[in-house]
């Protein structure tokens, strides 16, 4: 019978919380591998940041470092209230009052507890400021020097026989001899005609600066001289040089010394009787800086 041969279908109805929670696992895994690279990330950091960086980065976050704020409720976040200045206040009213000079009592013990500091900072300043602008002096000097022997045809042809050197004692200025063009005669301590001119050149110029001059002469050890051998000779050319400076333009209470030195102090150790060994020395003197006058608080 048809009534037999139906067909019967049975539906399964299946639960739908297995769907539902099906992709869980995947937010948690995610979560997972954020924590871990972010963990790694601050290990990374840990290892390449300088021990001043970690000191630093504690601080900002320390306790110390918020500012507490003028309050109703006295808390951090409590809110802001208008201070004395008419202004909303906050945190920035704590920082001002840091960065504020010192009342006239504090700056009176800032003066009696760090005034020998203070002092010493000041002095090393004025002392390197002072080094620094008389070494710009010496420069224009000795450029003024050089430019004055190439400006004149008479003295053209010792360019070479003028060495300026700035040392720590002051800018030194010699006039050395060379083979054929001594700047006295032999034995003598007659300045030659253009010995005379390049000395009162340097006069002119050297009267423009303020230091002290210091004058030496100097010979070799093979050197023909009078009755006073060699020490009188170099003697009485630094004077003859003293004497021509202060035609230039020198005043007498500048010179603080004139000296001869004779061969004692060569300019080519290696060879004694060289002819630049007998030279003049003309040391312009590095001055030190005024001590400053104390004055009452």
């Amino acid at each position: 019978m048809a009534g037999d041969n139906a067909v019967i279908i049975k539906r399964i109805k299946k639960g739908g919380h297995g769907g539902h929670h099906g992709g869980a696992w995947k937010v948690a895994y995610a979560d997972f591998v954020t924590a871990m690279m972010a963990f790694f990330l601050l290990m990374w950091l840990i290892n390449t940041t300088t021990p001043e960086q970690k000191r630093g980065i504690a601080d900002y976050f320390a306790p110390q470092s918020i500012a507490q704020t003028v309050s109703g409720s006295g808390g951090v976040l409590g809110g802001k209230v208008m201070g004395e200045d008419n202004a909303h206040a906050g945190g920035a009213q704590s920082v001002m009052q840091k960065q504020s000079p010192p009342s006239p009592s504090s700056k009176t013990q800032a003066l009696a507890s760090g005034q020998t500091t203070g002092g010493a900072n000041a002095s090393s300043n004025s002392n390197a400021d002072a080094t620094n602008a008389q070494d710009g002096e010496f420069n224009h000097a000795a450029e003024a020097i050089h430019q004055a022997v190439q400006d004149n045809p008479d003295l053209a042809n010792l360019s070479h026989q003028v060495i300026t050197e700035n040392t720590p004692q002051g800018l030194r200025v010699q006039l050395v001899d060379q083979d054929g063009r001594p700047m006295f005669a032999q034995g003598s301590a007659d300045p030659l005609p253009y010995t005379k001119k390049l000395l009162t050149a340097i006069g002119g110029i050297v009267a423009g600066l303020s230091n002290r001059v210091s004058i030496a002469g100097h010979t070799t050890g093979n050197d023909v001289a009078g009755g006073g051998g060699t020490w009188d000779l170099s003697a009485n050319r630094a004077n003859a040089a003293r004497a021509l400076l202060q035609e230039g333009g020198l005043s007498s209470d500048r010179i603080y010394e004139v000296a001869g030195k004779a061969g004692s102090e060569p300019l080519l150790p290696e060879d004694p009787n060289a002819s630049a060994n007998r030279r003049l020395s003309i040391l312009l003197m590095r001055e030190a800086p005024p001590v400053p006058t104390k004055t009452g608080l």
